[in-house]
């Protein structure tokens, strides 16, 4: 009995009235039979599901179904609202016996099975720019990949058609391009439009404003032209009553600078009307630049002079409206309005060493070329980029394979770069890069698990931690058999989340585990919510992101990801949360007094995600508490649910709380929105964008937000049900681990991960629920470490090889 005690402590249920082995079947039998048999017997069968015939002496016989329903007691969907409830005290003493008695007697397999995977869109984005510096828009040059429990990397989910490796040895030939050059491009413009730069991601230096920030690509040495192309002055602008002064920086360094405004600009504006405006934007037309080739980090801005030293206070203040009502502000600062244009390159004198050349070309021919060290040389490099990119040590058979793209080329007359640069494309699409593989013994038997190989093994941790292929030094270690001594994978993983390649555990973990990364499939009404706009969607979306990372990369407990006091804001978004004292574009770390923000639950991103362009859902937002905060999704609904909560014509406007109820009074609707829906009306005093209301102004009506949870615990707003959440916080905890580890592991969960998901969530109990003790609870686990063998067929081969002629057309 101790052990089971124990348990139920650790798992933060309390010391609640345990059955012991002898007395715990029959008192939990009758538990059954009394709130859950009568829907799940043999005769009815409801749901599919029979409890009456399964045996408790030995519940890991049925440990599949036993698993599925302590997710739905956990999340209160069982027995539904409307039926007899059994007491929470109840409920609590059989999860802790089911569960204890499922991870004590475990039957079965210890790990799934993985398939071979494509590499996601992300992940070869990622790895492009790990291999050859290059930078990848991912959604530019691959479609879209499908989603698994919100995830892009899982692995039956990743299939390939015949157009899909189109793109991608598209792709793999645009990449070798862009990371060797060419030393004679044509002339081309590339435009950055301001509302799409104008990211609190990549904010402006600090001491500029009313500018963009963004990184281009300068493709060889030379000289290229910037083209300004609106900096507000129109004929019924302001901007030039005040001098301004525009600059231009290139990797930090000041390449312009001229002034704009001022009484001589005025006076021509004046004097000349259009012609006279069209004479001040020449001076910020065709600005000559003379740049080194590579990725460079521009920024067009307005130094930010003191408002205290000008006159520009002046435009805060807003002149007397009489019979027609308050003027706008007059705009006195001059500000970007459409776009800035690179052009270029003029006169190329070459290609630098840049940072991509340098990945490549860890030798050189001597000149001149055809010099009898140039075969040596391209062998060199193809062996280097193969192996990194393959993630493993290169086979001569496979550099057999892949040495005549270069041979190719150099035969029919073509430079060493141009050899090597389809090398590089054949290395790019081939199965070996494109595609991750646990091979396994060949005489494994069916059901059979065994030991990813360090190689493997390093793989696996470097797309978990990274989102791409494993480093020198990890590469090194799994070469060597070194990754899994004692010790070492610990190591590994502590040095991996302090690099900044782990910020992929928030943007491509967090936010999809999230929900959050589709805010645009959201369009507030421009009539009820004036003041929203898509620099404020980015901001929701740069402030979540922010404060996951703060949280991971400090290795803080995941508990803070719902009660940390603090958020990251700039002005505009701290304007819109009702937040004093901020100013400025760039985010910045601000502690909340105010409680209703703390956390997720407070985040415009999730508040926008959980509703509908004219208002908010309740039920939406319940339902993502369910899924992603406690880890019990509720049932999807029938697919001819009416859904529709707007008013007819002339209706009286309701509060959403009130059609809602009007909604869900059939018995049928009330099973699941008796679970949902509370959960959702506590966070009604956020408006469908975020903002804090305490009166429904379209009905005219006060916000009430207070609800009876599904336990039976009243409570009234956000900050209350908060509370709830944290009073049994292992939930929490269990969910971002589930997560965590189908997002390691690559597939979904199945009910014999789940002892391992409770062992892993007991263990970082002793550190406060850190990040690093729940993925190295994961990386220890059978189910990372090992792979399962399907019984009803063997991995299929990779793909043949691409060969050079395939290539190059």
């Amino acid at each position: 009995m101790k052990p089971l005690i124990y348990l139920g402590v650790l798992l933060g249920i309390g010391l609640v009235p345990a059955a012991s082995p002898a007395d715990g079947p029959g008192q939990f039998r009758a538990l059954l039979t009394t709130y859950c048999v009568t829907c799940h017997n043999t005769r009815l069968k409801t749901g599919g599901l029979a409890l009456d015939g399964l045996d408790l002496q030995v519940p890991a016989d049925n440990a599949e179904i036993w698993e599925k329903a302590l997710r739905k007691l956990r999340g209160h969907q069982m027995p539904p609202p409307g039926s007899p409830q059994p007491a929470q005290k109840d409920v609590d003493s059989f999860v802790a016996w089911m569960e204890g008695a499922l991870d004590a007697h475990t039957k079965g397999p210890t790990a799934g099975y993985v398939p071979i995977q494509r590499l996601n869109r992300t992940e070869y984005a990622a790895s492009v720019k790990m291999l050859l510096g290059v930078e990848v828009n991912a959604k530019e040059v691959l479609p879209q990949d499908i989603r698994v429990e919100g995830f892009d990397n899982i692995a039956d989910a990743l299939s390939v058609s015949p157009a899909f490796l189109d793109q991608y040895i598209s792709a793999a030939r645009q990449m070798a391009r862009l990371a060797l050059g060419n030393p004679n491009p044509r002339v081309t413009g590339v435009k950055y439009a301001v509302a799409a730069n104008q990211n609190p991601r990549n904010p402006l230096p600090p001491g500029t404003r009313g500018g963009i920030a963004f990184q281009h690509n300068f493709p060889v040495d030379g000289d290229y032209q910037i083209n300004v192309k609106d900096l507000a002055v129109g004929p019924y602008s302001n901007a030039l009553e005040t001098q301004s002064t525009l600059v231009i920086m290139i990797d930090g360094k000041m390449a312009f600078r001229q002034p704009i405004g001022g009484r001589a600009d005025l006076a021509l504006a004046d004097r000349q009307a259009g012609t006279g405006r069209a004479r001040i934007m020449e001076r910020f037309s065709k600005i000559p630049v003379h740049v080194e080739a590579g990725r460079r980090d521009v920024v067009v801005a307005f130094i930010d002079r003191s408002h205290v030293a000008s006159d520009e206070n002046f435009q805060l203040l807003e002149p007397y409206g009489g019979l027609t009502g308050g003027a706008a502000a007059l705009n006195r600062r001059s500000e970007l309005r459409d776009s800035v244009e690179i052009v270029g390159p003029f006169h190329p004198t070459g290609i630098s060493k840049t940072a991509s050349r340098a990945l490549i070309f860890i030798c050189e021919p001597k000149a001149p070329e055809r010099t009898s060290d140039e075969p040596s040389c391209a062998r060199r490099i193809t062996e280097n980029l193969a192996t990194r990119a393959f993630r493993r040590p290169v086979s001569a058979a496979e550099m057999n394979r892949l040495m005549p793209f270069y041979e190719r080329v150099r035969q029919d007359g073509g430079s060493f770069d141009q050899g090597i640069e389809q090398v590089v494309a054949a290395v790019l699409a081939s199965p070996q890069f494109l595609y991750r593989n646990i091979k396994g013994p060949k005489d494994a038997a069916p059901d059979a698990e065994f030991a990813l190989t360090d190689l493997e093994l390093a793989s696996r941790l470097s797309f978990f931690l990274w989102n791409t292929g494993p480093d020198e030094e990890l590469l090194a270690l799994a070469e060597t058999n070194k990754l899994t001594r004692p010790g070492m994978l610990e190591k590994q993983e502590r040095r991996m989340l302090a690099d900044p390649k782990a910020s992929s555990l928030v943007t491509s973990f967090a936010m999809k585990w999230l929900n959050l990364t589709d805010l645009d499939q959201v369009i507030p009404d421009p009539v009820l919510f004036p003041n929203f706009n898509d620099q404020l969607r980015h901001d929701f979306s740069a402030e979540t992101e922010a404060f996951i990372g703060d949280i991971f990369s400090n290795d803080r407990s995941v508990l803070e990801l719902l009660t940390a006091n603090y958020t990251f804001l700039n002005e505009r978004l701290a304007r819109h949360y009702g937040v004093s004292g901020i100013f400025g574009p760039q985010l910045r770390e601000v502690t909340l007094d105010e409680k209703e923000r703390w956390g997720l639950l407070g985040k415009g991103a999730m508040l926008l995600r959980t509703s509908y362009g004219d208002r908010t859902s309740p039920v939406l937002r319940g339902a993502w508490v369910l899924d992603k905060i406690i880890g019990s999704p509720a049932t999807p609904p029938p697919p001819d649910t009416a859904t529709d909560l707007s008013q007819k014509a002339g209706e009286q406007p309701k509060t959403v709380r009130a059609r809602l109820e009007q909604h869900r009074n059939k018995a049928s609707c009330k099973m699941c929105h008796g679970v949902i829906d509370p959960i959702g009306l506590a966070l009604e005093n956020f408006d469908a964008t975020g903002v804090w209301r305490t009166t429904d102004t379209q009905a005219k009506a006060p916000i009430d937000a207070s609800t009876v949870l599904p336990n039976g615990v009243p409570i009234n707003g956000v900050v209350e049900l908060r509370a709830q959440l944290m009073d049994r916080p292992e939930l929490f905890v269990r969910n971002v681990t589930e997560r965590l580890m189908t997002y390691a592991v690559n597939r979904r969960l199945e009910y014999f991960d789940m002892p391992q998901v409770r062992a892993i969530v007991r263990g970082a109990a002793k550190d406060n629920y850190k990040l690093s003790s729940l993925i190295l609870g994961i990386v220890n686990s059978d189910a990372f470490r090992k792979q399962g063998t399907p019984a009803d067929a063997n991995p299929k081969s990779s793909g043949a090889e691409l060969t050079a002629a395939e290539i190059k057309r």
